[in-house]
């Protein structure tokens, strides 16, 4: 078996979407999936804690993309400003080569609820180091709260719409015009 090739941890998520997607979530195990490249379950486990964790891998560099975008921000910008430069930044991190992936991965997890309720709990930990990072900046409460939940919001209106099929806007322009858009809503109130 091909053990030490580089690249493990890449071609068991490519093969273990593949696998999710063809036959389903439940229906897949890590030892398949281990198979399916080459490799041992045991292998698998090096890489992984489980199969859920294909699929949520990289949560730290997904929310450091966030905060670098509120580092980037202009010292003494106000909360809007800082929530799009964080979206400017997280949508350089979702370039367009993640989109079939993203889009693959999308499907698997909304056939299975306790996806969908791992998918809720990264979104609510985004939101958590946002408004940490908010009130880092000074940012007090309730801004910090509300910069920080909608800058998770945006996020996820963004994202359905960039891996929807036929879909070839950035996820940063398309996140800046949910962002506008939540503008314009906050104005009219």
């Amino acid at each position: 078996m091909a053990r030490w090739q580089p690249g493990t941890r890449e071609r068991l998520a490519r093969a273990a979407l593949e696998l999710f997607s063809a036959q389903g979530f439940e229906q897949t195990t890590a030892a398949e999936i281990a198979r399916s490249v080459g490799l041992t379950e045991r292998t698998f486990f090096r890489h992984f804690a489980d199969k859920r964790e294909v699929l949520f891998d990289g949560q730290q560099s997904f929310t450091q993309a966030f905060l670098d975008g509120v580092e980037a921000a202009p010292p003494g910008a106000p909360p809007f400003e800082v929530v799009a430069s964080a979206l400017r930044s997280a949508g350089r991190f979702f370039d367009d080569e993640r989109r079939a992936f993203a889009r693959a991965r999308q499907a698997v997890i909304e056939a299975n609820p306790a996806l969908q309720e791992r998918e809720r709990h990264k979104r609510a930990a985004l939101a958590a180091a946002m408004h940490a990072a908010m009130l880092a900046r000074g940012t007090a409460d309730p801004a910090a709260s509300v910069a920080a939940e909608t800058a998770a919001t945006v996020f996820s209106l963004a994202f359905q719409q960039w891996i929807r099929p036929g879909e070839d806007r950035t996820l940063a322009q398309i996140a800046a015009g949910v962002l506008a858009e939540v503008r314009r809503f906050a104005a009219a109130g």
